[in-house]
Order: structure tokens, then sequence, then C-alpha cells
């Protein structure tokens, strides 16, 4: 036999690398043999305007970002947020007056408000005394007698359809080392709220409680225990759970504790009401938790020349983000929330866009970007278990860095990610995923499940390109 005629031999057992599609890769797992995907897919979604931005980008400006993204992570990681107090919103907010309602998300029109966070409006106008009665605060509203003002020009935070004037209570949380202020509203509880989308006479009456006893008996509370370290408590609830944004019972929890002493020295009148308030209220902490990352996220914004988001935010309508370094704010139609579970006779049907400020959480290293330490948002997921570590993983993929202080137990102890990078956004084409709620898109029932919202890529991609454009022009 010659060597052009020799027998060709195939070998008996093949492994396989995929590149590419996932087709080709089960049709050889379907044949029991061994396959290793590659996730690679084609740079931003193949479109050639974003690829030359990339190149410059990852190119010769690349040594400059990273050093700027160095600084602004640094800002995000290792800021120290103290809640330091708790007063009405126009006293502690500045340039805050008059008939002014702040809302989450971006600048908005009454006529483009969604169905939530109007009826929140109207319960809030009602609770500020400018209206008696609900239909009198939809026409001042309607006519402009009212201004809406996004709160991330306030430098403060909003969750969920929250929106509140200048008599409602805020936490004032200081990052001293930035000499960064945020400002939150006190959480207003589960159930029949304004900031669930309800305008009902117990929703106003919540509004009215939180401003008359529970945020002066808070204010009470922390003169006596000084000042508390937010990002501390959200450590340990990282540790026991928490991903402290969908679910924040285990950090909650630890607060009630910590100010145990203090809550039992208060006056009776009005105690028993706020430690009842307080029992019943699993999500106090979110607002803290979101007023930390406000002011931390305001310490990195100060840094030129970064690729690196410090805002996220959504008003049911539209999605708005910021980079560091940047005054532009880039917008988008709000998503819905995909991943999701409904109470009964609820679906997405129903659901309103995603909504809130709140997902300022998952660019310090909470929310979605420490699923993988929760089984609370597993249970949100069909995968269990296995998605949630897919989505921290998925946020590692578009970050630069781990945190040094929120550790995943079940993620052998790393860090969670810190630090979206929108260049690695644009070119994976893979958002950021935000644990979040579920409310009602028009009946005013209020909270109807919970799940998971895909922040949509055209922000990050208007965000790009402007990256790009101030280059140029500088």
């Amino acid at each position: 036999m010659t060597e052009s005629t020799r027998a060709i031999v195939l070998p008996g057992d093949v492994s396989v690398v995929n590149v590419g599609l996932s087709l080709f890769a089960d049709a050889v797992r379907d044949q029991a043999a061994p396959v290793e995907e590659v996730d690679w897919r084609i740079p931003a979604d193949g479109q050639l305007d974003l690829v030359d931005a990339l190149e410059q980008l990852e190119g010769p400006r690349a040594a400059g970002i990273d050093q700027a993204n160095a600084e602004a992570v640094r800002r995000l990681d290792r800021s120290v947020p103290l809640l330091v107090d708790v007063a009405p919103a126009g006293t502690l907010i500045p340039d805050l007056s008059g008939r002014t309602l702040l809302h989450c998300g971006p600048a908005i029109e009454w006529a483009e408000v969604c169905d939530p966070l109007r009826r929140s409006m109207r319960a809030a106008t009602v609770a500020e005394g400018w209206a008696g009665t609900i239909e009198q605060a939809d026409l001042i509203l309607a006519d402009g007698s009212v201004r809406l003002q996004p709160a991330y020009r306030y430098d403060t935070v909003m969750p969920m359809a929250s929106a509140i004037g200048p008599s409602a209570p805020v936490f004032a949380v200081d990052n001293r080392d930035g000499g960064t202020r945020a400002f939150a509203p006190i959480n207003q509880g589960p159930g029949e709220t304004a900031w669930f989308g309800r305008e009902t006479p117990a929703a106003i009456a919540r509004l009215e409680f939180l401003r008359d006893i529970g945020g002066p008996m808070l204010r009470d509370i922390l003169d006596s225990s000084g000042p508390i370290d937010i990002f501390a408590l959200a450590a340990q609830g990282v540790q026991i759970g928490d991903d402290v944004h969908m679910r924040t019972q285990g950090t909650t929890n630890l607060l009630i504790r910590n100010l145990l002493p203090q809550i039992a020295a208060l006056p009776d009148p009005g105690r028993l009401e706020l430690a009842q308030y307080l029992s019943g209220n699993h999500l106090f902490f979110l607002n803290l938790a979101m007023a930390a990352a406000k002011s931390a996220a305001m310490w990195a914004e100060q840094v030129e020349g970064s690729s690196i988001v410090t805002m996220m935010c959504r008003n049911g309508t539209s999605y708005a983000i910021k980079l560091a370094g940047s005054r532009d704010v880039f917008i988008s139609a709000a998503p819905p929330v995909e991943e999701a579970m409904y109470y009964p006779d609820y679906g997405p049907e129903t659901s309103a866009p995603d909504i809130g400020d709140s997902a300022i959480l998952e660019l310090v290293g909470l929310g979605g970007a420490a699923a993988a330490g929760s089984p609370a948002v597993a249970g949100f997921l069909p995968g269990g278990m296995a998605d949630a570590v897919s989505m921290t993983e998925r946020m590692a993929s578009i970050c630069v860095a781990e945190s040094t202080r929120f550790k995943l137990p079940t993620w052998n102890n790393r860090g969670t990610p810190v630090g979206v990078d929108v260049r690695r956004v644009v070119e994976l084409d893979t958002t950021p995923k935000v644990t979040t709620g579920i409310l009602h898109a028009s009946s005013g029932a209020g909270q109807i499940g919970a799940g998971v919202a895909t922040a949509p890529v055209e922000s990050f991609r208007a965000a790009l390109r402007s990256l790009v454009s101030d280059a140029s022009s500088g």
C-alpha cells in the first residue's frame, strides 16, 4: 500500500471546542461527546460605528480610560457612607422648595407619566396639603401648578414609583472621604403604599405617619445612636442571603437589632406605632442602601475620562444612565420585567415597565451583582441558583473589578462585581440585570410580583458614542 492509498483511521474519541453558534455544540452533546463552548459573538452586535468607537476606546485611549476607571471604581468600592440625619426634604435637600415633587427616573412631563407614578404623585400632592382630594391633585398636576423634577438632579434616589414633596422626611447619607451627601425618602413599607402606585386613604395616611411620627422618631434614634455605617451592614446582609435590593430582610433585621436600645428609649407617644411599622417593613433598609450607593456614585462621578456607569434610573416610561465625568444623561425606553414571579391572577400583560432609582445598587456590587449569594433571588428565576450564579457572572463580564467588602460565600467567597464599563457592555451586547418589584400597569393594585429586568442597550450605546465624541473634540 502506497502513502497515497493508505486508509485513514478516524479517532475513536473526539473532544470538541465550539466557537459561535450553540447549535453545533448541541449536536455534539447529543452524541454523548464532550464539548467546550466558547461564548464568542460579533462585537457590538456588528454595528460598524460602535466597532469603530470600541477600537478607539480600547486602542489609543485605553490606558487613560483604564486609569480613570481604576480611580472611579476605587471610589465606588472604598466609600464609607454614613447615615447622619433624618429631616424633612425641604430642610435637608438644597434648592427644594415650593410646590415641587421629586420623582424617580429621568425628567418627564405629566402627559407621559405612567399610571403607578401618577398615583404616587397624586398621593404625595394630597399629603403635602396642596390638594384636598385625589381628584384635585390630578387637576393641579395636569395644569403644571406642581413642578415635577427628577430626584437625581437633587442628589436623591427614589425607589419604585416614589414621589415626594418638601415635607416628606428623608435620610441624609454622607460620604466624608468624597465630600458627597445623598438623600432618600424613608421606605413606606409593603402593601397599600404610594411607592407601589397606590393613592388610597391608607397610602396617604402612611405618608402622613412618616412625616409626623416616623421621621421625627427616627431622627431621635439617630441622634442617640450616632452615625451608622450603611455599607458595613450591607456587607453583613450579603453574607446571610440578601442581595440588598430585592431582598433586604436580613440587613433590615440587623439594623433594627442594633437600634433596639434607642427604640426602647423613645417616649411612649408614637413608640408602639413606630415599632409596628418597623416590624412589618422588611424593605426598610432598601432606601438607606440606595442613598449610600448614590453618595459613592457621586464621588465616582467626579472622575474625568472614565467609562464607568454611575447612574441607572427609570420612571416606568424611560430609562437613563450616566457615565463618570459626564453631565450627559442617555435615555431609552423603560424595559419590561421579564424574569418574574407574579401573585395569583396577575402576569406580564398586567405589568408596568421597570421603574425606580434602585438600579444604582447594581453599580456598587449589590442587587443583580450579588444574586449568586441569594437563594431568595434564585427563587424568582426558572433555573434557581444556577440562574442566580449566571446573573452574577454576567455582571462580572461587564465589570472591571470585584468588591473588597461584599463577599459571596456561595461564590467561592469572591467579591461581587463592581464598576460597570460601558465599553464591555457594548462590545458584548450584555447589559446589567436588575432585581426589582413589579407594579400593576393601570389598576392601582400596587405590587403584583417581583423579578429581574434587563437594562436597555440603547442607552449604553449612546453613552459610548458620546465618550468617543468627547475625546475627539477634546
